[in-house]
Parts: C-alpha cells; sequence; structure tokens
C-alpha cells in the first residue's frame, strides 16, 4: 500500500504553490488577508500570469465597503469575465447595489466596470443602471456613464437606440459640466464613426456656441475631443468661421481649415499665433519632438511663412537622435529665404563635418537645395560646397558632385566648377556619383578638352557598371559625338555595340537602337532632339500632391499627419482596425484549413513558391479520401472555401491510379468496364488488396480509413495488376 500512495502522490496536484496560497488568502476569515491576496492576485495578473482559476474566490469578496478592494476586484472581473461569461452573472447583484451607492466614486466605478465587462448577458443588466446614473446628480458619475452608453451601442446598437440613450447623450451636450460635455461629443462621434446613418453627432448654431463655451474649462482630452468636432464642422457663413477662429485659436488643425473662408489680414494674425505653440512642442522629449516636426513639415508645405523668423529653434543639437536631426534638415531648407538663408548656410556646413554619414549626405544635400530654391544664394552654395571637396572625404565628395548636377540643371553658368570635379574621378564609386559625372560631362563636352577621354575611361568599364550609370554613359557619348562628331565616331559606335549586341538589358539596347537610328539619319534631327533645351528645374524638395497635403491637414494631430499617408491606407474602415482585419483573415485560414486540410497545404506550398504548383508530384494529392475535389484541379486560394464536388467516375479518362502512373512515365492501365472503379479510383484499396506477405490478409480498406465500405475482396486481383504494371 506505500507503494500504491507513492505513486498516487507523485501524480497528485501539489498542495502547495502560489495559486494554492492566493486561494487560501482569498477565502480567509481576515480581511486584510483577503485584501492582501487580491493584490498579489492583480500584482500577478499584471505581470502576464494566468490567474483566471481564482475567479470564483475573487468574486466572493467584491461586497466590500473598501473602496480599493471594490477597485482592485473590479479591474480583476473586467479582465478575466470573458473567460467565465456565466459567473459574472452572480456581480450583476452588487453592480446594482453599487450604482446606487451614496459614494459618487462607488457610482461612477460600478457603471464603468459594467460597460467594460464585454459579455452578451450582462447587457441585459445595464438598462436601469445606466438610465439612472445618466441622470445622476454628479457631474463625475454623468461623464462616466456617457461612455458607458458608447461602449453599449457596440455590444448592443438596438437597445441604446430602443431606450433613448442617444437622444439623452445629445441633452447632455447642454450640460453646465464641461467634462461632461466632452464625454458627450466623444461617445456621440464614436457612435456616428460606428454607425453613420444614426445622425448621433449633428452640429447646430445653439449646439456650436455650447461647444465653444465649454472648450477653455475642459481638460486637455476634452478640448482635443471638442477641437476635433469643430475642425469637422462647416461654418454657415464667414462671420461663423471668424468667431471660430476667435474662439479657437491657436489650435493648429481646426484653425486651418476655417481660415479658408476668412479674409488675409485675418489669417496673418492667426497665422503669427500659431508660431509660438509650434515653437514649444519642438522643446520637448524626442519621440515628442518628431511628431511635432512632421505635423510643422505638412503646414509648412501649405503656409511657408509661419516659422520664417524661428530658423534657430530647428537647428540641430549633439544630443538628438537622427530622425529628429533628418526631419529638422527638411524643415529648415522649407524655412529658407533670402533673410536667413547665411545663417542657415553656416549651420549647414558645420553639419557637413560630422561623422554620422547619413546626416553629413542629407546636410550636403540641403545645401543644394537652398542654392535651387534661392538664387541669389546660389554663389555662396556653391563655394560652400566645393570647399566641402577640398575636404578629400569620399562620400562628401561624391555627394557634392551629385548636387552640383542639380544645381547646374538650375544654373547652367556654374561650369568653372567642373574641372575640380574632374580630378576625383578616380574617387567615384557610387552608381548615382559616376552617373551625375558622367551628365556633366556629357552635357558641357564642348568646353571640356579631354571630354573624349574621360568618357572613354567609361567606355571601357560599359559592362560592369550598373544600369543608371550606363544609360548615362549611352547619352553622353551620343551628346559628345553631335558636338564633336569628328572624333568621336569610333567612340559612339563602340558604345552602342556594347550596349546592343553584348548587353541583355532591355531598357539600355532600346535606347541605343533609338540612338542608333537617329545617328543614321540626318544630324540636324538628332541634335534637335537630344541636344534640346532643358527646362530648368525649380526645386528638389519632395512636396506632397495638392489634393492629398489638403486632407492631412484636416487629419492633423493624428496618425496619418506623422506617415503623411491617408488614414484608409494604414487603418481599416469601420469598426475594425488593421490588426482585426488580420486578425480575421488568418482565422478564416484556418478554419478553411481544417475543413480541407489537403487543398490548403497545396495552395500554402504553391504560395511559398511564388506559383502554383502544377507538377506531376501533386497529383498524388488528387486521392479521392471524402469527395473533395482533385487537388491539382483546385482553383480556390487558401483564404476561399473549397467547393465539394462528386468523385470522378470510375470509367473516367483521368483517375488517381493513372496520376500515380504518370510519375514514373508508365503507361496508364486500361480501365476495366466489369468493375465498378476499376481499380485505379481508390489507391489506398489497391495497396489494401496487395498481399505481400502470402501468410496473412492485411485488415480492409474501411479499417484503415476509419470509416464505412464495401469489401475490396472482389477488386483484389485487378489491383493486384494494376500496381505490378508500375514496375
Amino acid at each position: 500500500m506505500s507503494a500504491v500512495s507513492r505513486i498516487r502522490g507523485a501524480f497528485a496536484v501539489p498542495r502547495k504553490g502560489e495559486t494554492f496560497e492566493l486561494r487560501a488568502g482569498l477565502v480567509s476569515q481576515y480581511a486584510w488577508e483577503r485584501k492582501e491576496s487580491i493584490q498579489k492576485t492583480i500584482m500577478a495578473m499584471t505581470l502576464g500570469k494566468d490567474v483566471s482559476q481564482l475567479f470564483p474566490d475573487v468574486l466572493k469578496n467584491i461586497a466590500t465597503a473598501d473602496l480599493d478592494q471594490k477597485k482592485l476586484v473590479y479591474l480583476y472581473l473586467m479582465n478575466y469575465a470573458k473567460s467565465h461569461p456565466d459567473l459574472c452573472i452572480l456581480a450583476v447583484n452588487t453592480f446594482v447595489q453599487d450604482s446606487e451607492d451614496p459614494n459618487p466614486l462607488i457610482r461612477a466605478l460600478a457603471i464603468r466596470t459594467m460597460g467594460c465587462i464585454r459579455v452578451d448577458k450582462m447587457v441585459d443588466y445595464m438598462e436601469e443602471p445606466l438610465r439612472k446614473t445618466l441622470r445622476d446628480e454628479s457631474p463625475y458619475v454623468r461623464k462616466t456613464a456617457a461612455i458607458c452608453v458608447a461602449k453599449l451601442f457596440d455590444l448592443n446598437p438596438s437597445m441604446c437606440i430602443e431606450n433613448g440613450f442617444l437622444e439623452i447623450l445629445q441633452e447632455m451636450i447642454g450640460d453646465p459640466n464641461p467634462m461632461v460635455v466632452a464625454n458627450s461629443v466623444q461617445a456621440l462621434s464614436e457612435i456616428s464613426e460606428t454607425a453613420p446613418e444614426t445622425r448621433a453627432l449633428v452640429i447646430t448654431p445653439a449646439t456650436l456656441k455650447k461647444l465653444l463655451m465649454a472648450l477653455n474649462e475642459c481638460t486637455e482630452w476634452g478640448r482635443v475631443t471638442i477641437l476635433s468636432t469643430l475642425a469637422d464642422y462647416p461654418p454657415q457663413d464667414v462671420k461663423e468661421s471668424e468667431h471660430i477662429c476667435e474662439r479657437v485659436a491657436p489650435p493648429v488643425p481646426t484653425l486651418f481649415i476655417h481660415m479658408r473662408l476668412i479674409n488675409a489680414d485675418l489669417v496673418r494674425q492667426y497665422l503669427k499665433k500659431m508660431a509660438p505653440p509650434l515653437v514649444t512642442l519642438v522643446a520637448s522629449a524626442p519621440e515628442v519632438q518628431y511628431v511635432a516636426l512632421r505635423n510643422i513639415d505638412l503646414l509648412l508645405q501649405a503656409k511657408p511663412d509661419i516659422l520664417s523668423k524661428e530658423l534657430r529653434v530647428f537647428f540641430c543639437k549633439y544630443n538628438d537622435p537622427p530622425y529628429v536631426k533628418l526631419q529638422k534638415l527638411e524643415i529648415m531648407v522649407r524655412i529658407a529665404n533670402e533673410k536667413n538663408y547665411e545663417q542657415l548656410l553656416a549651420e549647414l556646413k558645420e553639419y557637413a563635418l560630422e561623422v554620422d554619414m547619413d546626416f553629413v549626405r542629407r546636410a550636403v544635400k540641403a545645401i543644394g537645395q537652398v542654392a535651387i530654391k534661392i538664387e541669389s544664394a546660389s554663389e555662396k552654395c556653391v563655394n560652400a560646397l566645393l570647399d566641402l571637396i577640398a575636404t578629400k572625404v569620399n562620400y562628401v565628395v561624391q555627394e557634392v558632385i551629385v548636387v552640383i548636377k542639380d544645381i547646374l540643371r538650375k544654373y547652367p553658368g556654374y561650369e568653372g566648377v567642373i574641372p575640380t570635379l574632374c580630378n576625383h574621378i578616380d574617387e567615384l564609386d557610387e552608381p548615382n556619383a559616376r552617373g551625375s559625372l558622367i551628365w556633366i560631362v556629357g552635357e558641357y563636352a564642348e568646353k571640356i578638352n579631354n571630354a573624349d577621354e574621360i568618357l572613354a575611361s567609361f567606355v571601357d568599364v560599359f559592362l560592369e557598371e550598373f544600369t543608371q550609370t550606363q544609360l548615362q554613359i549611352l547619352t553622353a557619348v551620343v551628346k559628345l559625338f553631335l558636338k564633336k562628331p569628328s572624333n568621336n565616331q569610333g567612340l559612339v559606335q563602340k558604345v552602342l555595340q556594347a550596349a546592343t549586341a553584348e548587353n541583355d538589358n532591355p531598357d539600355i539596347r532600346d535606347r541605343a537602337y533609338v540612338y542608333w537610328r537617329l545617328l543614321s539619319g540626318d544630324l540636324a534631327v538628332a541634335k534637335n532632339i537630344v541636344l534640346s533645351q532643358k527646362p530648368a528645374i525649380s526645386t528638389t524638395m519632395t512636396s506632397l500632391p495638392a489634393a492629398l497635403l489638403e486632407q492631412l491637414l484636416g487629419e492633423l494631430s493624428t496618425l496619418a499627419s506623422v506617415y503623411h499617408k491617408p488614414p484608409e491606407s494604414f487603418v481599416g474602415k469601420g469598426r475594425f482596425g488593421a490588426d482585426e482585419i488580420q486578425r480575421a483573415a488568418i482565422q478564416e485560414q484556418r478554419q478553411n484549413a481544417a475543413e480541407n486540410p489537403i487543398a490548403a497545404s497545396v495552395a500554402a506550398a504553391a504560395t511559398q513558391n511564388g506559383t502554383a504548383a502544377q507538377s506531376n508530384i501533386e497529383n498524388l494529392l488528387d486521392i479521392d479520401f471524402d469527395g473533395a475535389a482533385p487537388a491539382s484541379q483546385e482553383q480556390n486560394s487558401a483564404s476561399a472555401t473549397p467547393e465539394r464536388v462528386a468523385s470522378p467516375a470510375g470509367g473516367a479518362p483521368s483517375s488517381g491510379m493513372a496520376d500515380m502512373m504518370g510519375l514514373f512515365d508508365a503507361p496508364p492501365p486500361q480501365a476495366n468496364p466489369a468493375s465498378s472503379s476499376g481499380g485505379a479510383n481508390d489507391l489506398m484499396n489497391g495497396f489494401a488488396g496487395l498481399d505481400l506477405s502470402g501468410s496473412s490478409q492485411p485488415p480492409p480498406a474501411s479499417v484503415q480509413l476509419g470509416h464505412g465500405g464495401a469489401s475490396t475482396e472482389q477488386k483484389k486481383t485487378t489491383n493486384n495488376d494494376d500496381l505490378l504494371g508500375l514496375f
């Protein structure tokens, strides 16, 4: 007996452990011990441990006068209610009692918890407590109940509409307490977004007046809610727009939208009011800085003069993260004008001597952008770039050559710098830099004495260059030939031959054929086409399209303004976000895989290989186990439910056995008309009937496959012949 007891003890659930101790404490006769156990349970839950098995014991402690303990129990219920929906009903009586408690904190806590418990059974008991708390004398309870209406609408819209909760919320917009107003607007806004047909939030002139009165007395989140609502409000006339701008200034999104209707003088006044708050945000933590800088970038694209006097605020600090530095460079170039470009140029020259390669490249590029933007600054910018070339830092020199190429496209008169650039041909190893220098040589070939020698050195290694460099070599040599045809006929023939006969890139080959056809005809026509006057570039800065910019200005302070993308590109429409959509797609794939694992595995393999598998090996999956269509004929993807079709007839020209034999290039066996399946439709029956030992009979196919079916004794001889035919 002792051995049996030891064995039983080994497999018994351990009596001691964290869960056992917590359960013992939760049912203790001492109040302090129960409270301590609840605190430990919440601590374990916060750390990610599963303490859902303690649900009944925690629920016993819900009826208590200790407010702290009640908060902890309610927090536990909100977290684990979905795993124990039936036990949640036991807490309903306590919730209803607490919603009528003299303490407003307990009343608000009860209605908030009921709203957060996402269980259908709890919805039926929320009607009366919610109606009372919406009319509560305490504004704290009313503002909590307002948000609870939005949560209830998400679970049961019809109940909200039938009980008139939406009308009560609309009345609460006129509440004397600003926080109640803000929460009511937020709840109605979410309901309107989820179900536009309800027209839950309709702003009228009377409602507008109430919102503007509550604006200055709200907390930060309340102001965000009201300002977002005002931004979506279409004003009835110019006077109303001016009134809104006057009351909300300087909040930027709302102001920007309503400034479209007011006159230019008022616009300048409001733009001046915008600058101080924006500058204050730049002094925040790096993460907040970046969000602010991305929004400022949008504002500057619409109104470039907002921060024209605030250039120094955006100077990079030594401890700024790289992403903040790069965004500041972008903004400084947008702010640059004829009054501050010298100060900016001195700062950019300092940045170009830093050690961060990406930052240095971006600083050099910014110098070129300033030169192209401000004509009077171009000379000083070019001199600054020549000074950077003198540093002989490889990546700096290469970036300078790319930038000077852009400057020459805007100001062709700076060809005096070309000899300096040509001195660094041997140092160039990046395709952008090599292509830029080749473009310069081809464009100014008539002014460069040894242009043919320079281009000949590139033609010698033509096939080793990157595609973009090859295209520049091809064009530059043709330009050289058209400008100096007497000495460069051999060079142009060499590069055209290499581009057409020895190159397999269609872009290069097609361009070479076009040039060859042009040069074979009238050279005057070729000159008019290849050497035609090109329009000067206006800027190299990236700007958003006008329509997208207008849309994003209405989305300021949201993720759309940080990504510089419309919201629908990264957030699902309706109440489901991108994560929910992805989760639903994964769930659908899993369900389809469970229903038809063969078809799902084939589709998954085809997806991994990039194309659908169409080899003979796939025919192995054509065995008909359960009446599904052959996998090789399956046209649906893994995300669609495969259609169930009848099994192929026994006399069909294509069968499982014929497909199997196709793997070994053997001729398919002739179907036996006397048999219902010909021994070829069911491969498993063939193996079941094959007697290899001569002494024992294998179990029938119905036993092997786990379902009922006819005996295979009548098909044994035919199946043996079919399988032996493989060899």
